[in-house]
C-alpha cells in the first residue's frame, strides 16, 4: 500500500475552535484559555481510498479523530492473512495506544477518502494533566473503544454469515440519510466478518436478488432497513 507522505497530503493548522464536529471529539469540553496551550499544530490530512495512515508495529507518537471517511484496523496473522478488527468513522478517536504504549497494535488504513485530525500525543497529555474535563472524555473515548471492540466481536464475528453481513449492512446505513452507504471490497467485507471473500459475495448477492439492498453503483449500496432488520430481530 502507499504511504501518504505530507507532501502528498493536504495539511494545515486546524482551527479547533470553529470545528464542524467540535462538539463531538476529544477537544468537545476545552475553554478559550486550553487552546493557548495548543504550541504545536493539530494537522489535518486528507487520504486516498487504500492509503495506510500507520502501520503495525510503527512509533506511536499521535492520535488520530475521523473528521469524514472509513478506517480499518487491521491485524495480520502469522499465516499472512488479515483480519480487521475494527472500523472508525466520522468522529471516532484511535491510536489511543500511543498514551501508554511505543508502537501501534494495528494497521490503520482509509478505506474511503478520508479526513483526519492528527493530535501529538504530547499535545494531549500535557493538555489532560491539568484539565479534568479531558482526562475524563479520555476515559470515555477508551471505554468506548472497548465497547466497540466487544461489539465487533459479538455481533459480527459470530452467528450465520448472512446474519454477521445484515448487522454490519444496518451499522454502516443507519448513521446515513437514505440508508445509503459506501461499501468497499468483497475482500476487505470477508476480513472483517471472519468470512471468505466467496461467501462474503455470495451472501451480498443472495440480499440483492432479494430485495434487501440495491447497489445502482459499485459499492454505493442503498439498504431497506426495516427489511434488514427483521432479518436478524428475534
Amino acid at each position: 500500500m502507499k504511504h501518504v507522505a505530507l507532501a502528498e497530503a493536504w495539511t494545515g493548522v486546524a482551527d479547533c475552535r470553529h470545528c464542524t464536529i467540535r462538539n463531538a471529539v476529544l477537544f468537545a469540553g476545552l475553554k478559550e484559555a486550553d487552546f493557548d496551550q495548543l504550541h504545536r499544530p493539530i494537522d489535518q490530512l486528507v487520504y486516498a481510498p487504500g492509503t495506510e495512515i500507520y502501520s503495525a508495529g510503527g512509533p506511536a507518537h499521535t492520535l488520530y479523530t475521523v473528521r469524514s471517511g472509513l478506517v480499518k484496523l487491521t491485524q495480520y496473522l502469522p499465516d499472512g492473512t488479515q483480519r480487521i478488527v475494527r472500523l472508525l468513522r466520522k468522529t471516532d478517536l484511535f491510536g489511543l495506544e500511543a498514551l501508554i504504549d511505543d508502537s501501534y497494535p494495528h494497521t490503520a488504513t482509509a478505506l474511503h477518502a478520508t479526513e483526519l485530525c492528527r493530535l501529538p500525543v504530547d499535545v494531549v497529555r500535557a493538555l489532560s494533566h491539568g484539565n479534568s474535563g479531558l482526562y475524563h472524555e479520555l476515559m470515555a473515548r477508551w471505554h468506548k473503544a472497548l465497547s466497540s471492540a466487544d461489539r465487533w466481536i459479538t455481533e459480527f464475528s459470530t452467528g450465520a454469515a448472512r446474519e454477521r453481513v445484515v448487522r454490519f449492512l444496518i451499522w454502516l446505513a443507519e448513521p446515513e440519510e437514505g440508508a445509503r452507504c459506501e461499501l468497499f471490497s468483497r475482500e476487505d467485507l470477508g476480513a472483517l466478518l471472519g468470512l471468505t471473500t466467496e461467501t462474503a459475495s455470495r451472501t451480498m448477492a443472495e440480499l440483492k436478488r432479494q430485495g434487501f439492498i440495491r447497489e445502482p453503483k459499485p459499492n454505493q449500496i442503498v439498504c431497506d432497513l426495516p427489511r434488514l432488520r427483521q432479518l436478524v430481530e428475534p
